[in-house]
């Protein structure tokens, strides 16, 4: 049977929550959030020299999103950002994590949570790079760019759950499966 014929229909973390339980979500959060790490740290341990470690964890996170081995039709790339960001700024995760939880107590959608992360990663990560880094303007704006696409990418994956909750009618994370 292929999890892809069931709940949203994507292999991601939160369908496979919803339809094989909390142990395989958990996995699968595990295996994506890895993936990501491990793309994004693999020019460090292959000693790649002037390519940006961004680079490699876009590149995982296109990767994962439309797989070629799965018809083009994986994840909508959340767990695996959050381990490029993970590899890259982990300090980062502290107040997306915090934006993530708060919405996802007071809403109850995985979606809504994902979304509003992804629209503020792009602010988070030019704060971080800007005032508390201190970092060159040049990269300032590669961190912010490489943000920007990222989060842009993930709500442009979560189109059809934005539209469910303008409708009223998105899952609900701890609702009862029907």
């Amino acid at each position: 049977s292929d999890l892809r014929e069931y709940g949203s229909g994507n292999t991601g973390t939160t369908n496979t929550f919803r339809i094989l339980g909390k142990t395989a979500g958990t996995a699968t959060f595990a295996i994506d959030f890895l993936k990501g790490t491990a793309a994004t740290l693999l020019p460090f341990f292959l000693h790649i020299e002037g390519v940006s470690p961004l680079v490699f964890g876009l590149l995982a996170v296109i990767g994962h999103t439309f797989p070629i081995f799965a018809g083009f039709k994986g994840g909508k790339a959340v767990s695996v950002a959050t381990g490029t960001i993970a590899a890259l700024e982990p300090v980062l995760l502290v107040p997306l994590a915090a934006i993530f939880f708060v919405t996802l107590a007071c809403g109850k959608m995985v979606s809504l949570a994902s979304v509003l992360c992804a629209a503020a990663y792009p602010l988070v990560t030019l704060c971080y790079q800007q005032f508390f880094v201190h970092a060159p303007a040049a990269q300032v704006g590669a961190a912010s760019v490489g943000a920007a696409v990222v989060g842009l990418l993930v709500i442009w994956l979560h189109r059809g759950n934005i539209a469910r909750i303008r409708a009223g009618t998105e899952y609900k994370f701890f609702q009862k499966k029907k």
